[in-house]
């Protein structure tokens, strides 16, 4: 009788164990991701803290292997460069996040709510989806002639422009399936109110979907922030971004470990601040706008 008892007790045991070693391996898995994530950032604080002399050696843990210090922050604001870029990526990043998220939930109200033939609405959409998946750097040469017949290189506003129309996706993508999601009988009710169509997509349509607008607009700030490429070709001493600024850090007499350092965590912070003050819309605004299969 105990040797059955046994038996029968024996498989729930080996799940247990099963499952116990399934969770450390996930626990595992997940640490390792957490640090080949986190050490970059890791690295540029560490960096950002440490005199010149301390970039050599294993010297990784502050108050114990070194002495941290403030200099190289202190050293970064007075760059004036750094100031001016700051600024010009402020301007870029708000610009192109505010024209593309107006023009995109326009154009994403439209296609959710009319029919259109030449090209049909999968079309569109899949047009608008195609300026993120073309590498940008094929549009490098022929937007550089476009920026020099009109007087547009070096300057804020063309960048503007330029970023605006790569991340005019992100609303359109986004905002089409919350504005599908929308009953109907709302803006039929409205037009028989006697408002305009207009009226309808102002007053009743944008509010509905308002997570999908902050949604939209921060990732179109985070790209336009971090973009690279168009702030590198198109512009010069004038216009130029804090992406730009920050690959100036290898120098004549090698790397400067403590400008990547503080320029790296500079640049990062902006979107990640925005990010973190909107994250609620975030994830309202992602589930709300998941495309249906």
């Amino acid at each position: 009788m105990s040797s059955a008892t046994q038996v029968l007790a024996a498989p729930p045991r080996r799940r247990e164990s099963a499952g116990r070693l399934r969770g450390i391996v996930t626990g595992v898995i997940v640490l390792l991701l957490l640090i080949w994530t986190l050490f970059p950032f890791y690295w540029a604080f560490i960096s950002s803290i440490k005199n010149p002399a301390d970039n050599y050696g294993n010297k990784w843990l502050p108050f114990v292997s070194f002495v941290p210090t403030l200099q190289p922050w202190r050293d970064l604001w007075s760059i004036r460069e750094i100031r001016d870029s700051m600024v010009n990526s402020a301007v870029v990043s708000v610009g192109a996040a505010t024209i593309a998220v107006v023009l995109g939930t326009l154009a994403a109200y439209g296609i959710a709510r009319f029919r259109f033939h030449r090209p049909k609405n999968g079309s569109l959409t899949t047009w608008f989806l195609s300026q993120r998946v073309l590498p940008p750097v094929i549009f490098v040469t022929p937007y550089f002639l476009i920026f020099l017949q009109f007087g547009l290189l070096d300057t804020l506003w063309g960048l503007v422009l330029l970023n605006a129309t790569f991340n005019l996706a992100f609303p359109v993508i986004i905002l089409t399936q919350m504005f599908r999601e929308i009953p109907y009988e709302l803006e039929e009710a409205a037009q028989i109110d006697g408002e305009t169509r207009f009226g309808i997509f102002l007053k009743i349509a944008v509010p509905l979907v308002l997570p999908g607008l902050v949604v939209s607009w921060i990732l179109c700030l985070a790209f336009s922030w971090n973009e690279f490429l168009f702030g590198f070709a198109m512009t010069q001493t004038e216009a130029r971004v804090m992406p730009v600024y920050l690959a100036g850090g290898d120098q004549t007499r090698g790397v400067d470990f403590q400008a990547i350092g503080t320029r790296m965590l500079l640049t990062a912070s902006v979107p990640l601040l925005a990010a973190l003050a909107a994250q609620r819309y975030i994830v309202r605004g992602l589930s709300l706008g998941a495309v249906k299969g």
